[in-house]
C-alpha cells in the first residue's frame, strides 16, 4: 500500500475514533443528567481531554497531507472536510461538559412529559446518524440528519417556552430553570454540530456544498 493511502486510512480511522469518543461522552452525559450523578458528570469532563488530543493530532495529519501529498479530487475533499469535522466533534465534547456540570442542579424535575430526556435522545440519534453516514458513505442518511435538525429545534423551542412559563409562575424554580435553559441550549448546539458533519459528508460524496441552499438555488432533498 502506498504511504499516502495509509495516511488517508489513518485519517479516517482517527476520525472514527474521535467520533466514537464523542458518542461515549453524549451517552454518559445523558446518564449523568438522568441519574443526577456527579461521578458520571466528572467522567464526562475528564474524557474531554481525549477529544482535544485527537483534534491536535488530526489537524496536524490533515495539514501534512495537504502540504506534502498534493491530493486531488475525492481525496482533497476528504481532507478538507476532515478539517471541518474535527472541530465539530471537539465542540460536541465541550457542550457535553457544559451539560454535565449542571447534572446535579436540575432536580427535582420541573419539566413535564420527559421532554428533556427526549431532546437528549434525539440529539444523540442525530450524531449517531451523522457518523454512520460518514462510515457508510451514505448521502441519504446525511440528508436525514439535516432534516432532523428541524425537529430538535422545535422541541428545544417547546421546552424553552415551558421553562419561561414556569419561571414566571414560580419564582422558586428560577435557579433550576436557568440551569435547564443552558442544558437544552447545549443539546441544540450538539444537534447543529451533527448537521454540520452531515453537510461535510455530502460534500465529500458529491463535491458540492449543502450549506445555505437558498443561496445556491438548490436543496439538500
Amino acid at each position: 500500500m502506498r504511504q499516502f493511502d495509509q495516511e488517508l486510512r489513518d485519517l479516517r480511522d482517527g476520525l472514527l475514533s474521535m467520533a466514537g469518543l464523542a458518542e461515549e461522552m453524549i451517552d454518559l452525559t445523558i446518564q449523568a443528567l438522568t441519574e443526577r450523578s456527579r461521578t458520571k458528570a466528572e467522567q464526562v469532563m475528564a474524557m474531554d481531554r481525549g477529544l482535544d488530543e485527537w483534534e491536535l493530532k488530526l489537524d496536524r495529519l490533515c495539514i501534512d497531507l495537504l502540504a506534502l501529498r498534493s491530493p486531488a479530487a475525492g481525496d482533497l475533499r476528504l481532507i478538507a472536510s476532515s478539517l471541518k469535522i474535527v472541530p465539530e466533534l471537539e465542540r460536541i465534547g465541550d457542550h457535553c461538559c457544559n451539560i454535565a456540570r449542571r447534572a446535579t442542579y436540575v432536580h427535582p424535575p420541573i419539566l413535564s412529559s420527559g421532554s428533556l430526556e427526549r431532546l437528549g435522545q434525539e440529539t444523540r440519534g442525530m450524531v449517531r446518524m451523522a457518523v454512520d453516514a460518514f462510515i457508510g458513505s451514505d448521502a441519504g442518511l446525511a440528508r436525514t440528519v439535516i432534516k432532523s435538525d428541524d425537529s430538535v429545534d422545535e422541541l428545544y423551542g417547546q421546552i424553552y417556552r415551558e421553562l419561561l412559563r414556569r419561571m414566571m409562575s414560580d419564582p422558586l424554580s428560577i435557579e433550576r430553570a436557568s440551569h435547564l435553559i443552558l442544558v437544552i441550549k447545549n443539546w441544540e448546539r450538539i444537534a447543529d454540530q451533527a448537521t454540520n458533519i452531515a453537510e461535510e459528508v455530502l460534500f465529500i460524496l458529491e463535491g458540492r456544498s449543502a450549506k445555505h441552499p437558498y443561496l445556491q438555488g438548490d436543496s439538500v432533498e
